[in-house]
């Protein structure tokens, strides 16, 4: 596989948090989809690629090795100024549907650890992260 650029890295860690439960749901996908169509770290990617860099990913995620591989070339393709930009998307994708699987927990701590992203910033983004996505009591409107 070529080595990704740091927007397809990116797709790749989203793609990978998707999948690390084995269950890509319809919520994750279009969390992927807005991410890339809004942020501006995708300033200049043509979001119609999108669905082609997260197939590429999931065809890379296959091969024996594969997610190991994926792992390097992520890290090496993603700078350090956008390490914790990087683990902000992962986290986004894992709780858009509101419920984290051990999988994805699991793949979050792998990615905290081969990003180098420190226990404050891990902290401050998952507490962002709930805050984004909590939603009304359906009985008490609040």
């Amino acid at each position: 596989m070529n080595k990704p650029t740091t927007q397809e890295a990116l797709i790749y860690l989203m793609v990978m948090v998707s999948a690390s439960d084995r269950d890509m749901v319809d919520p994750e996908l279009s969390r992927i989809g807005f991410v890339v169509g809004n942020l501006p770290v995708f300033e200049g990617f043509k979001v119609e690629r999108t669905l082609d860099v997260a197939r590429q990913c999931q065809e890379w995620l296959q091969r024996e090795n594969g997610f190991e591989e994926i792992l390097d070339a992520v890290v090496a393709a993603v700078p350090e100024r956008l390490r914790e930009t990087a683990y902000l998307l992962a986290v986004d994708i894992a709780v858009v549907d509101l419920h984290v699987e051990p999988e994805e927990l699991r793949m979050l701590q792998i990615l905290r650890d081969r990003l180098g992203v420190g226990r404050e910033a891990v902290a401050a983004i998952q507490r962002a992260a709930r805050a984004r996505f909590l939603r009304l009591d359906p009985v008490t409107g609040n």
